[in-house]
């Protein structure tokens, strides 16, 4: 049996035992007390459940308008000419400016990814991007190194999969297409609420993923445990400066947001991570390696 949910574990065992009548007063008495005990825990799963979901309802972002204002609290990453990212090695980066937005600039295969030197747990990441006229415009935004909203050119597609821009690749295609014309500026907002590990790096709670893409919902609470591509930047073309982070990372919880290469000069401008909690910090690997 698979359950996901404590309220949906309770009715099935609500189900089973009524599947099984009673054989003498005594059994009658203890079942109906069984029903009450389990009645009382699926009503306080689903009040939780209801919380959580109460919980998000504040994250509501607005994008009708872009570039859309830094929020108060927000850490800013990429805006007017001024950005807060290295390289995979953790030196300057070699991307271009056009119009105070930075050009996804191609690496030897498709390595060239910027990484925040932010690093944060549970937070709120705003990104602002346009595809380029021609190509497919893939790239991606890879929250802490691990998983990815999808860039790419969607518009107009009926049938999406985890490949299509809205989608956490590799866990879920999005809900609906938002994706606008390629010469138009899009906009993702996503809440991320990071897995959390034991002290031996094994994930014990999954974490989830929320995302708005040119005011559409695409992702909704969309549950994820260990990363699933072979690409993903602590697999693959890592260096010494991402496996410090990626130990980092499984020890605290707290990691960078990455913008891909991925052979395609996607624009990118008005980057910021709003942090959900205290945990946020400027990464400096002799400090925090340390820890």
């Amino acid at each position: 049996m698979v359950v996901d949910h404590p309220a949906r574990m309770v009715n099935h065992v609500l189900s089973e035992i009524e599947s099984l009548p009673p054989q003498n007063p005594l059994e009658s008495l203890m079942m109906n007390r069984w029903r009450s005990l389990l009645l009382a825990i699926a009503a306080s799963s689903f009040a939780i459940q209801t919380l959580t979901v109460l919980a998000e309802e504040d994250f509501r972002p607005s994008q009708d308008s872009l570039p859309v204002p830094v929020p108060e609290g927000a850490i800013v990453l990429l805006e007017n000419g001024e950005h807060q990212f290295l390289s995979m090695k953790g030196e300057a980066i070699n991307w271009p400016w056009q119009d105070d937005s930075l050009v996804s600039t191609r690496g030897g295969g498709n390595k060239n990814h910027i990484v925040s030197k932010w690093h944060f747990r549970d937070a709120d990441i705003h990104v602002e991007f346009l595809l380029p006229e021609k190509g497919s415009g893939n790239s991606g935004i890879y929250i802490h190194g691990n998983y990815e909203l999808q860039v790419i050119d969607s518009y107009g597609k009926e049938q999406l999969t985890q490949d299509d821009l809205g989608a956490l690749y590799g866990f879920s295609p999005p809900l609906v297409n938002a994706a606008r014309p390629r010469d138009q500026w899009q906009v993702y907002d996503i809440r991320y609420h990071a897995p959390r590990r034991n002290d031996d790096g094994k994930i014990i709670e999954p974490g989830t993923v929320t995302a708005w893409l040119n005011g559409q919902l695409v992702q909704d609470h969309t549950r994820f445990e260990e990363p699933r591509s072979v690409y993903h930047p602590f697999r693959y073309g890592t260096t010494p400066y991402l496996k410090a982070i990626w130990g980092n990372q499984l020890k605290t919880g707290v990691g960078p947001v990455f913008l891909q290469d991925h052979g395609n000069a996607v624009r990118f401008r008005n980057v910021w991570v709003r942090p959900l909690d205290d945990l946020a910090r400027e990464y400096r690997p002799q400090e925090q390696d340390a820890q």
